[in-house]
C-alpha cells in the first residue's frame, strides 16, 4: 500500500475511505471514514465548500491521530450536512 510506504519514509499520510470494512482489514495509518457514495469521498458534486471542508479536516488529522490504524469517522451525511 502506497500509504504504507510514504510513511515508512517519514511523509505523513491520511486516507479517505468510504468503505469502513476493508478500511478496518487493511489498517491504513490514518484513515478518515466519510458514509459517502463510491465515487464521492469528498461530498457531492459541485459543493467546493464542502470539498475544501472534508480536506481540512484530513489535513487536521495528520497531527491529531497519534495512534497507527486509527480510523476517525466522519459526522456528515451524504445530502444531508450543510457546508454554508
Amino acid at each position: 500500500m502506497i500509504q504504507r510506504e510514504l510513511e515508512e519514509v517519514g511523509i505523513s499520510t491520511v486516507g479517505i475511505s468510504i468503505a469502513k470494512d476493508i478500511s478496518l482489514k487493511v489498517k491504513p495509518p490514518r484513515t478518515y471514514f466519510l458514509k459517502y457514495p463510491f465515487g464521492h469521498p469528498f461530498g457531492e458534486p459541485g459543493k467546493s465548500k464542502q470539498h475544501l471542508t472534508i480536506f481540512k479536516d484530513c489535513l487536521g488529522l495528520l497531527t491529531e491521530i497519534t495512534q497507527p490504524g486509527t480510523l476517525i469517522e466522519s459526522t456528515y451525511r451524504w445530502r444531508r450536512t450543510k457546508f454554508d
